[in-house]
């Protein structure tokens, strides 16, 4: 994975380092790259996934 630090200025302080972009080099390889629910074996954890991702339509009131 790569990192990108960026120096920043802050109010009320000096400079700053700040975690940039992130990201992993290539493209994703495979005719599966990219489709989650093979990644997810149990319907459990499929719910679980969508509720995180979803969180705003799945908040308990």
């Amino acid at each position: 994975m790569k990192y990108q630090v960026e120096k920043k200025s802050a109010p009320g302080r000096e400079e700053v380092e700040v975690l940039g972009a992130t990201f992993e080099e290539g493209k994703p390889e495979g005719e599966d790259a990219g489709k989650w629910r093979q990644k997810l074996g149990t319907r459990q954890e499929k719910l679980k996934y969508l509720q995180t991702g979803e969180g705003y339509w799945y908040e308990k009131e």
